[in-house]
């Protein structure tokens, strides 16, 4: 598993749970937001079972709905322990932010 990968696999979650609170989506509406946002390197198949994880835990809710095109799909949404999962993981992401990207510039800076 590459750098990369390891480092999103821990934000992921917030991150579609970020994208299903501003819109109901689909799983493949889903991946491609993520990739417009720049994370062309998540794939549908990680997608999913975080999809699945999240509803569990009632985090998000699926309902199936027609499709304009093909069969029905599963469109998700947030719950309101969504909410405020989404609220927690905002607020640890800018107490983490800013000290690593202190610490990580700094080591950059200091080796030129």
């Amino acid at each position: 598993m590459s750098l990369r990968s390891q480092l999103l696999k821990g934000i992921l979650e917030g991150c579609i749970l970020s994208i299903i609170e501003k819109e109901t989506v689909y799983g493949y509406e889903l991946s491609q937001k993520l990739q417009h946002f720049g994370l062309s390197d998540v794939s549908e198949g990680s997608i999913y079972p975080i999809l699945l994880r999240l509803q569990k835990e009632g985090l998000i809710k699926g309902e199936m709905r027609a499709s304009p095109s093909g069969p029905k799909r599963k469109y998700y949404q947030l719950t309101n322990l969504g909410e405020k999962a989404l609220c927690e993981i905002q607020t640890e992401w800018k107490n983490i932010q800013k000290p690593v990207d202190k610490l990580l510039n700094r080591s950059c800076d200091d080796e030129r």
